[in-house]
């Protein structure tokens, strides 16, 4: 038996393995294959470029040399002898007052001066510096970096404050040095009120009527200063007296500026005169004179600013806005429907807006739509893929219905927040050679930081954009 046993051989069937479904190696396959089609795409398609939409502003400005034109009179010395002046320049004055005085012999006004400083110093009383400190603290509390102008504003408003207050110290000073001199001093008086200015060019009769295009020439311009113990002639000019706050500059136009101007029919623009960066608004109109044109610019304040120059370095800014910016390249123009206002709805369940259209058995039934623009008479723009020319839809809780068909027209670009390109409308503000300010804030459009195709040709709407 243990014999058999050990003899007989055991015979071994081999089968074949079932293989396993592996959904792992699947899936990768599909991803493997995504990746290498998306791949292809990107290499061998058009390049989809994104824009990051930001806060901006374009301002359209012209740059000009102005001439100023003023109501004054160069005022003539009465006789001949060495000058000294009663008043500061750029001074206030009411009729009456002393504006100078002529001496035979030059008057030592320095020893005058020694003595009455402590005068000088005495004038400004505490109401006075404290006004000036006052101004400075308002100042240092509401200083903006972008209105660097105000720095000009209070340096002018101490200057007039220190002029009034030295006003009658210069006055008493000149008194002690005509008393000291022990000449025989003539003074003269301003015949009318005014500012008076130390300076004289020979334009001071120039008006609008009379200035002409060699008034620009600055080449040939002269001007002359004036200062205490300067020698003057009789019947030669001794100071200037401004007699208004109203006054002009005069600019040179090109033809094509000028007529766009008068097609604007321009009467108000805003002004920045480069001196000190201050921005004024100037009542305008153009002078078309000898074949040329010039824009007359009408101010009634600041004059005194001013008042010691003859040309200005001005800016007019016909266009000055703020808004969204965003590249030329980015606006395409798209046709929608448009249905009343009062046909939109919302439905059933949901907050979807939609529109209520007729069913296949008769009965109404709600379809959802997208909205691009709600116009202010109620036209609402609704995709032309959603709708049909000649679908008719139903007014919600009424019998009256509305056939497709009238289209509107609306400028936008290409949102691709979502990775797909989704149209928003722009309402365009200003432009300059690359970029438009849209409107921000606007229902149905753009917003800060928003992305948008940079080139609104190059994509369809709902196009998948790989960013």
């Amino acid at each position: 038996m243990a014999s058999e046993k050990k003899g007989k051989s055991i015979s071994i069937k081999k089968y074949k393995n079932k293989r396993e479904f592996n959904l792992g190696i699947v899936l990768f396959a599909v991803v493997f294959l995504y990746l290498i089609v998306t791949t292809v795409m990107y290499f061998t398609g058009d390049t989809i470029s994104a824009y990051e939409v930001r806060e901006g502003s374009i301002v359209n400005d012209n740059s000009y040399t102005g001439l100023i034109l003023r109501e004054e009179t160069a005022v003539n010395a009465e006789a001949g002898g060495y000058v000294s002046y009663y008043q500061n320049e750029n001074s206030k004055v009411k009729a009456g007052t002393n504006i100078y005085a002529l001496s035979a012999q030059k008057l030592d006004t320095d020893a005058a001066g020694q003595a009455s400083d402590e005068s000088e110093s005495q004038s400004l009383n505490p109401e006075i510096q404290a006004g000036i400190m006052y101004q400075i603290q308002n100042f240092n509390e509401n200083y903006n970096s972008n209105s660097f102008s105000s720095v000009y504003s209070l340096k002018n408003e101490i200057n007039t404050a220190l002029q009034d207050a030295y006003s009658s110290s210069r006055m008493q000073q000149l008194g002690d040095a005509i008393a000291a001199s022990g000449q025989e001093v003539t003074s003269y008086v301003t015949p009318r009120d005014g500012i008076v200015a130390l300076t004289v060019d020979g334009y001071e009769s120039l008006t609008k009527d009379t200035f002409t295009a060699d008034n620009f020439d600055r080449s040939k311009y002269e001007s002359t200063v004036f200062s205490d113990q300067m020698e003057v002639s009789a019947g030669s000019p001794v100071y200037r007296l401004i007699t208004s706050e109203n006054w002009s500059i005069i600019v040179q136009l090109d033809r094509e500026t000028a007529e766009q101007l008068i097609a604007d029919e321009i009467t108000s623009i805003r002004v920045r005169i480069d001196k000190d960066s201050e921005t004024l608004w100037a009542g305008f109109s153009v002078i078309s004179r000898n074949g040329d044109y010039y824009g007359c610019l009408d101010f009634d304040n600041s004059m005194i600013r001013y008042a010691e120059e003859r040309f200005l370095n001005v800016e007019l800014i016909l266009e000055d806005e703020s808004g969204l910016k965003i590249p030329k390249s980015s606006v395409v123009e798209e046709e929608f429907y448009v249905i009343p206002e009062e046909y939109i709805t919302t439905g059933g369940n949901s907050s979807s807006e939609g529109i209520m259209t007729g069913g296949t058995d008769g009965s109404a039934q709600f379809q959802e739509v997208s909205i691009y623009d709600v116009s202010e008479d109620g036209d609402v723009c609704v995709s032309s893929k959603e709708l049909r020319e000649g679908d008719v839809i139903y007014k919600p809780e009424s019998s009256e219905t509305y056939t497709i068909g009238k289209t509107k027209s609306l400028s936008g670009v290409y949102n691709i927040n979502r990775g797909y390109a989704v149209f928003n409308k722009v309402t365009i503000l200003c432009e300059n050679d690359e970029y438009y300010i849209v409107q921000e804030g606007e229902s149905y459009g753009l917003s800060n930081y928003d992305h948008i195709v940079q080139n609104g040709n190059s994509v369809s709407p709902d196009e998948v954009v790989f960013q």
